[in-house]
């Protein structure tokens, strides 16, 4: 029932994610109607379309990833290996980054709202705790995914591993029937039915505490994600139909975008929309959206990314940081350039060229050659990293990942 090794268009994929969210934090200051830490003064429509399109689908798809990482992790160690190694690899790397990465990215939106002290005056004010944004200067931003990640792995370690026991094989040999035809889509109803039934009572807010839709919501992600490395007909049937996915997925953009571009969006047009069938249906776009192109994702990633580079081992190792240290070097930057006269193409080339070239600097001579930094970041140690391999076209092994690495 199991696979051998972990797939290498899963680092692929992964890789192309954190990228995206890289491309869509650097448009957040540029994008028209959305609110953001730091906005500029002239904005686009343009750019709010693609950041909508890729907001839909982007952190479904890390989820994803990280219920397959949950599989191969417990796949050779024990349940309390794996709760510890979460505790290094996540919470430490979360209350490192809430403490020392984030803190930068309120400064520079005080700064903004007419904040007039100097960094380290406005720093010590991390530590009375208070949360941000009314007030406080305590958060996590963008680092809620990995807040996420933790209590879904922790929480859900008891479930992982029975799914390697002898009577969780043959409920899997048993699940292995939605492999079959076009079956496999019926994973994905719980997780529209619940989006669906949650969204309006509990909008998204990354806080944990009021973000119950979200919270399950993501959840689903993980749980098909870690199903279908331990069930491999379902990853079979989504690399087979991989056609129907991008059908369901252009589809259900051209469907959302008819309603939004043309304001018939339930509330513009439905009295009494909040108890209308029909909102419930427009609402349920949304999830078919993003399953859609995860789906894709993964069945045109294993038709056509499962080779490795040897560039991928170093790739590897640097996503994880890259992700925790790219939204706070974003917003340096776009602090500064807001300020200027430039079109706004160009700020956002220059916004997404300069986070990244200097994010990976900073990962290649801050972090990747010390220890106490790989162990703040969430790195393994130097001597455990895996040697390179030679190119080749086969399902290989990438021991122990993070976060989605």
């Amino acid at each position: 029932m199991q696979p051998a090794n972990r797939q290498t268009y899963l680092d692929w994929l992964r890789i192309l994610a954190i990228l995206g969210v890289l491309v869509f934090h650097s448009g957040m200051a540029y994008v028209a109607e959305e609110s953001w830490h730091i906005k500029n003064k002239e904005t686009s429509h343009l750019l709010l379309e693609f950041n909508y399109w890729l907001s839909r689908f982007r952190m479904p798809l890390l989820f994803f990833i990280s219920g397959t990482v949950a599989f191969f992790m417990l796949k050779n160690k024990s349940a309390k290996t794996f709760i510890g190694l979460r505790f290094r690899r996540l919470l430490i790397p979360l209350l490192f980054g809430m403490l020392v990465v984030v803190p930068p990215q309120i400064y520079v939106e005080r700064l903004t709202q007419g904040y007039q002290g100097n960094y380290w005056q406005f720093w010590a004010t991390v530590f009375e705790f208070k949360p941000y944004p009314i007030g406080g200067s305590f958060s996590w931003h963008h680092l809620w995914f990995i807040l996420y990640l933790f209590i879904y792995d922790v929480l859900f370690t008891p479930v992982f591993k029975w799914t390697f026991s002898e009577r969780g094989q043959r409920v899997m040999q048993k699940l292995s029937v939605l492999g079959r035809g076009q079956r496999v889509y019926w994973l994905i109803v719980p997780g529209i039915v619940l989006y669906t039934s949650l969204v309006l009572q509990f909008p998204g807010t990354n806080d944990l505490i009021h973000d119950w839709c979200n919270v399950f919501y993501w959840l689903q992600f993980l749980l098909v994600g870690f199903g279908c490395m331990a069930i491999p007909t379902l990853v079979e049937s989504l690399e087979r139909n991989r056609r129907i996915s991008l059908t369901f997925a252009f589809l259900s953009m051209v469907a959302i975008n008819y309603f939004r571009w043309n304001s018939l969006e339930p509330w513009d047009t439905i009295p009494n929309w909040g108890q209308d069938w029909r909102t419930y249906a427009f609402l349920a776009l949304t999830p078919i959206m993003a399953w859609s192109w995860v789906l894709t994702a993964i069945g045109y990633g294993k038709r056509y990314l499962n080779r490795r580079h040897r560039a991928m081992d170093y790739l590897n190792q640097a996503v994880y940081p890259f992700y925790i240290l790219h939204q706070t070097v974003m917003l340096v930057f776009v602090y500064y350039f807001v300020q200027i006269e430039e079109t706004i193409g160009m700020k956002y080339v220059f916004t997404i060229g300069a986070t990244f070239f200097v994010s990976m600097l900073i990962y290649q001579v801050l972090i990747r050659p010390f220890g106490v930094m790989r162990f703040l970041f969430g790195m393994k140690p130097a001597d455990k990293q895996p040697k390179r391999q030679e190119s080749r076209p086969a399902p290989s092994v990438t021991p122990d990942p993070v976060l989605v690495n």
